[in-house]
């Protein structure tokens, strides 16, 4: 087996470590091998949130392939940021909406503090859940 081979149909090259092949990083441009990412353009590293970590612990342990897929073509960190900032959009919206449908309002919390840190609570949980249903967990 030969300790390097380069793919034909991405220009990839891969090196034999044990029995696998391996990606090393390089690609065939014009006949010359150079290091870089796929694109030709490194990632941007964005900060990903609480939302895109619990997506990314789902899509590792329940859809590999996917995972993979977003990994290597280095679309990974921004696919999380985005993940992360659609929940959060969605997440305070359903808190807003569900608070005005509930009567969760500043004059609740003036006249008794404790129901409304109660209800509040409540709504958050809930809100948490529908987020993680329609969003992080699918």
């Amino acid at each position: 087996m030969e300790k390097t081979i380069i793919d034909e149909r991405n220009g990839w090259e891969y090196e034999l470590n044990g029995d696998f092949y391996y990606p090393t990083g390089r690609v065939m441009r014009n006949g010359v091998l150079t290091p870089e990412t796929v694109n030709n353009e490194p990632e941007k590293e964005m900060p990903v949130g609480v939302w895109g970590q619990r997506h990314l612990h789902f899509i590792r342990q329940h859809k590999k392939s996917w995972y993979l897929d977003l990994y290597t073509s280095g679309k990974l960190n921004a696919y999380l940021a985005d993940i992360n900032a659609t929940a959060e959009d969605f997440f305070f919206r359903v808190v807003k909406e569900m608070s005005a449908q509930e009567g969760v309002t500043e004059a609740l919390k003036e006249k008794d503090q404790m129901a409304w840190v109660q209800r509040k609570n409540n709504i958050r949980e809930r809100a948490t859940e529908i987020v993680n249903q329609e969003l992080i967990f699918m």
